[in-house]
C-alpha cells in the first residue's frame, strides 16, 4: 500500500474513513426514513454500497431495522458484459444480506415497454439520440427511478437517496452538485451531533427526499484504494471489477440517474452499447481490443457505429411524427442561409432495416459469445410485439412485415405473446395489390392509411372521430414530398407577409394556394 494518496497521507485517509463510517451509522440510526442506494455496478456506486454495508453490519442487530433499498436501472441496452456483472452482483447481494441478517433489499428496474430503446427507435422511428434530441435518458433511466422513489415516498413519507456522485469526476458534475441546495443537517439530526454538520446531505428534486453523497470529495485513486484494500463484504470480487475497468479504460462509469439535473453518462464510460451521445464507445472498443474473449461484441459495436450517422436525412421522413412539414433555417457556411424541412422519424424502409440488422447482430452474438452469454437477448419478444403493434395500428402498415423479417433472419416463426395479435382483416396480400395499382409511394401511403383507418373503426359501436382521422390521412399523405415542402414554404412566406403587412405578397400567396387546391 502506498504511503500517500495524492498528497493525503494514508493515516488521514483512514481517519476520514472512520468519520464517514461514524456519519453513516448516525444518519442511519437517527430516524426511520428508508434509504435508496443507486447502484450501477461501477466503482463509485460499489464503493458507496460497500461503505454503507460495512458501517451498518457493525451496528447491533437490534438497530438494523430501517430498510435500505439497493436500486439498479437496467436500460435493456446496457453493455452486455457490465449488465451480466451487475446481475450477478445483485444475486450475491441478496444472498449475503439474508445470511448476514442485514436490511438490504435489491431492486432491478427496467423501463416501461412503451419507453424502451428499440420500441422508440425501430417502432416509432425516433432517430438515434443526439444532444439536441436526447429522448433516451428520461425514458430509460429517469422514469423507472422516479417511479420507485415515488412509491417509496408514498409508503414511508420520506426517503434518503444515496448516490456515488463525486465532485472530482468532472467539472460538469461538480457544477451540478454545487448548485444543489445544501440542507441544514441540524434540521435532520440532533443538534448535538456536531460531527455530522459537514456531511454532504442535499435536498433532492423529488418531494420529501434528500440526497446523500458520502464520497463526493473522493478522488479516483481513493476510490480504488478503498476497493482494493477492503474486501467486498457481499462476496463480489473488487479485483475482477478493477480488471473490468482496466480492460475498458478510461474508467468513467454511467451513474444512477434520478432526474434531469443528475448528470447522465460521461464522454467514455460503461453504459448503453447503442449510445450515440458520444463520438465513439471507447470502453467497448477497448474491451474488444484488449480481450479476445470479448471479440464477439464487435457486431454490436458495428451496429452502434451504423446508428451514429450525423447527417441521416436520407434515412428519415421529410415530415415530423405528426405528419406535418416543419421548416428551419440553417447556415450554409458561406454567409448564406437556407430553409429546409426538419427531418422526422426513420422511414418504413429504414425501420425494417434496423430490425434486420439488430436481429442479425443478436444471432451472431448467440453464436460467438461465451457459454454464460449464449442466451443473450438484445431485444425481447414483448418489444418485438409492441413494434409490430405500432407498425400496424399507428403507422397503418398492414403488410405486417415484422414476422416475415423475424423468420428471414432467425429461421424461426415469430410467436407474438399479445393475445389476438395475429387477427387482421388486412394483410400482405392486400398490401401487394395496393403496390400494384398505386403510381407513387405517397399514393400507397394514403390508400393504406384510409383503408386501415376505416378498418379500425369498423368494429366500433360509435364511429365518433372517424372523419377527423380520415381528414388527417389526407392532410399528411395526399401530397408528394415536393408539393408538401412547397406548401410549408408558402405558409412560412404568408406568415412573414402578414407580420410585415405586405398586402401584395399575401394576395399572391393566397391565390397560388387556391389554384393548387383546385387542381
Amino acid at each position: 500500500m502506498n504511503s500517500s494518496v495524492n498528497g493525503r497521507t494514508i493515516y488521514k485517509f483512514l481517519d476520514s474513513l472512520f468519520h464517514i463510517t461514524d456519519e453513516i451509522q448516525k444518519l442511519y440510526c437517527n430516524d426511520s426514513i428508508p434509504w435508496i442506494i443507486g447502484y450501477s455496478g461501477g466503482k463509485d456506486s460499489t464503493c458507496v454500497l460497500q461503505l454503507i454495508w460495512n458501517a451498518i453490519s457493525t451496528l447491533p442487530e437490534g438497530q438494523r431495522t430501517k430498510p435500505i433499498f439497493i436500486v439498479t436501472t437496467d436500460t435493456l441496452v446496457e453493455n452486455p458484459v457490465v449488465a451480466s456483472w451487475v446481475r450477478q452482483s445483485l444475486k450475491q447481494l441478496d444472498c449475503s444480506a439474508q445470511n448476514q441478517n442485514l436490511p438490504f433489499d435489491t431492486n432491478l428496474l427496467t423501463p416501461a415497454l412503451k419507453d424502451t430503446y428499440w420500441v422508440n427507435l425501430i417502432g416509432k422511428g425516433y432517430p438515434a439520440p443526439r444532444h439536441m434530441f436526447r429522448w433516451c435518458t428520461e425514458r430509460l433511466k429517469i422514469n423507472p427511478a422516479e417511479q420507485f422513489i415515488k412509491e417509496t415516498v408514498r409508503h414511508s413519507g420520506e426517503v434518503i437517496i444515496v448516490l456515488g456522485t463525486r465532485t472530482a469526476e468532472s467539472s460538469r458534475r461538480a457544477g451540478v452538485m454545487s448548485d444543489r441546495e445544501i440542507a441544514r443537517v441540524s434540521d435532520r439530526l440532533d443538534s448535538n451531533e456536531t460531527s455530522l454538520k459537514d456531511s454532504l446531505l442535499y435536498r433532492g428534486h423529488h418531494p420529501n427526499s434528500l440526497i446523500y453523497s458520502p464520497i463526493a470529495d473522493w478522488r479516483d485513486d481513493e476510490v480504488w484504494l478503498y476497493l482494493m484494500q477492503w474486501e467486498n463484504p457481499w462476496g463480489h470480487s473488487n479485483h475482477d471489477l478493477f480488471t473490468l475497468y482496466k480492460g475498458a479504460t478510461p474508467d468513467n462509469e454511467c451513474p444512477f440517474v434520478i432526474d434531469t439535473s443528475t448528470p447522465s453518462c460521461g464522454s467514455s464510460r460503461f453504459g448503453c452499447w447503442v449510445c450515440t451521445l458520444v463520438n465513439r464507445d471507447s470502453s467497448m472498443e477497448a474491451m474488444i481490443q484488449n480481450d479476445e474473449d470479448k471479440e464477439w461484441m464487435q457486431p454490436l459495436l458495428d451496429l452502434r457505429n451504423e446508428l451514429d450517422v450525423y447527417n441521416d436525412h436520407d434515412r428519415r421522413d421529410f415530415r415530423r411524427m405528426s405528419g406535418k412539414v416543419q421548416l428551419f433555417e440553417r447556415s450554409r457556411g458561406n454567409g448564406e442561409t437556407e430553409v429546409i424541412p426538419i427531418p422526422g422519424p426513420y422511414t418504413k424502409q429504414w425501420r425494417e432495416e434496423w430490425l434486420r440488422r439488430l436481429l442479425t447482430v443478436q444471432k451472431l452474438a448467440r453464436l460467438n459469445a461465451p457459454p454464460e452469454m449464449k442466451d443473450i437477448q438484445l431485444i425481447s419478444l414483448d418489444e418485438l410485439s409492441e413494434i409490430r403493434r405500432i407498425w400496424r395500428e399507428e403507422k397503418h402498415e398492414f403488410d405486417d412485415s415484422l414476422p416475415r423479417i423475424y423468420r428471414e433472419i432467425t429461421g424461426e416463426i415469430f410467436k407474438d405473446p399479445r393475445p389476438g395479435a395475429d387477427d387482421s382483416q388486412l394483410g400482405s396480400d392486400e398490401w401487394n395489390v395496393l403496390e400494384e395499382i398505386c403510381d407513387h409511394p405517397m399514393q400507397l401511403e394514403l390508400m393504406a392509411k384510409l383503408l386501415d383507418t376505416e378498418r379500425q373503426y369498423a368494429t366500433m359501436g360509435r364511429r365518433v372521430g372517424i372523419y377527423d382521422d380520415l381528414e388527417q390521412c389526407f392532410m399528411s399523405s395526399s401530397r408528394t414530398q415536393s408539393e408538401a415542402i412547397d406548401q410549408a414554404h408558402q405558409k412560412r412566406d404568408l406568415k412573414n407577409a402578414v407580420e410585415a403587412g405586405d398586402v401584395d405578397m399575401i394576395e399572391e400567396i393566397t391565390w397560388a394556394d387556391l389554384k393548387f387546391r383546385q387542381q
